[in-house]
């Protein structure tokens, strides 16, 4: 398994015959310098924790020019299938989406989600994480955007995820001492990656809150640049 972060929220996950964008804000994100065509070349599917505009993000072009399939919730499925993307597979929260050689598992997250139309938000469904858990390999938990609650012991029980990306950013999410606490308390992951910082002013530019509070952790963290890749 490879995991490439393409900074804010988004990452890019391949396995042996799967190619997996989640949350491919990319266009927009200030900080992405990279190319969308080579980010997006070979991608089966597109994995949407939340119907928010810096996780939807280019979704529907990308979906659109590769055939990619959506697999989010229902109701931003079919939001995004009245943008021209054909190819969906909806879900929802507490449920397991199969998608051949891997399946994802929709998490409860606590957060918000909504699209602007107009100037007025509209409903897109309630946010989730979503947990990758392949045929081989590693389990991998990304967080979506969310606070800490006590129920991310149950995720642990369930799913088992061993590699987790989590946001760290504040304000709109947990701050980097608060996802150290949900890491240590809650989990038993090998590897974390923090997401979520830095694209914006309003939010933290930096992990070395979270880098600092999981000095001793039994997770390793990793600190990759936008664009990096890490092998598992």
């Amino acid at each position: 398994m490879k995991i490439t972060w393409l900074g804010h929220s988004a990452f890019r996950v391949d396995l042996r015959d799967s190619h997996i964008l989640i949350d491919p804000f990319l266009t927009g994100n200030p900080k992405f310098t990279g190319s969308l065509d080579e980010v997006s070349a070979g991608v089966t599917h597109i994995v949407l924790t939340h119907g928010h505009d810096d996780h939807i993000g280019d979704a529907p072009e990308i979906a659109k020019k590769t055939g990619a399939q959506i697999v989010a919730n229902f109701e931003v499925c079919m939001f995004l299938n009245s943008k021209g993307a054909e190819n969906i597979n909806p879900g929802n929260t507490g449920g397991t989406i199969p998608c051949g050689e891997f399946s994802v598992a929709l998490t409860p997250a606590l957060h918000s989600a909504s699209t602007i139309i107009d100037g007025k938000p509209v409903y897109l469904g309630n946010p989730n994480g979503a947990v990758l858990l392949p045929e081989s390999g590693p389990r991998v938990y990304h967080f979506g955007d969310t606070a800490i609650f006590s129920d991310m012991d149950l995720i642990r029980e369930m799913y088992q995820p061993e590699i987790g990306l989590i946001p760290v950013g504040d304000r709109f999410t947990m701050d980097g001492k608060t996802a150290a606490l949900a890491v240590n308390r809650y989990f038993d992951f090998r590897h974390v990656i923090p997401m979520h910082y830095g694209t914006f002013p309003i939010i933290d530019q930096t992990p070395d809150a979270f880098v600092a509070a999981m000095q001793g952790a039994k997770a390793r963290v990793h600190r990759p640049e936008i664009g990096e890749t890490i092998q598992f």
